[in-house]
């Protein structure tokens, strides 16, 4: 008998691992992209490489009463899936193919973006208040599926 965890549920437990490194104030969000039961890129939201962090400035969004998935351009933090698309671009590794396992339902922004990266499907174990995200996954024909990981925080 085997007793290791299943895969859905390692790879959204490294993606919380990920998440870790996150330095937004509001949601700590982790990506994994995975293809072949290998992991080929990581990312969490934060400021983009060398400036300074939510964490040092405090959070626009929230100075500002902005809630949750609106207004996404009012934000310093690139998305946990935009960096796992830029560690692949910058590493020269194609995600085409792979599966998303993230912490979080991806936003219409991402969602966009990994239709356009043809991925394969995308796993998240929190909602998020996006209709139009889910819309267009489905006109896409994309699956997304919550997993309901135990321990996975």
């Amino acid at each position: 008998m085997d007793n290791r965890i299943p895969w859905p549920e390692y790879f959204m437990r490294i993606a919380y691992m990920v998440a870790e490194r996150s330095t937004c104030l509001r949601r700590k969000v982790g990506a994994v992209a995975v293809k072949d039961k290998r992991i080929l890129a990581t990312g969490y939201n934060g400021a983009p490489a060398g400036l300074t962090h939510c964490l040092e400035l405090g959070c626009l969004r929230e100075k500002l009463g902005i809630p949750s998935g609106q207004r996404h351009e009012l934000c310093r933090a690139l998305h946990a899936e935009q960096n796992v698309i830029i560690q692949a671009a910058i590493h020269g590794v194609s995600i085409e193919g792979a599966e998303i396992f993230s912490t979080t339902q991806p936003c219409i922004l991402c969602a966009k973006m990994l239709i356009n990266c043809r991925i394969k499907a995308i796993y998240f174990a929190e909602g998020y208040p996006d209709d139009m995200s889910r819309d267009m996954l489905d006109e896409a024909g994309i699956p997304y599926m919550r997993l309901e990981c135990m321990n996975a925080k």
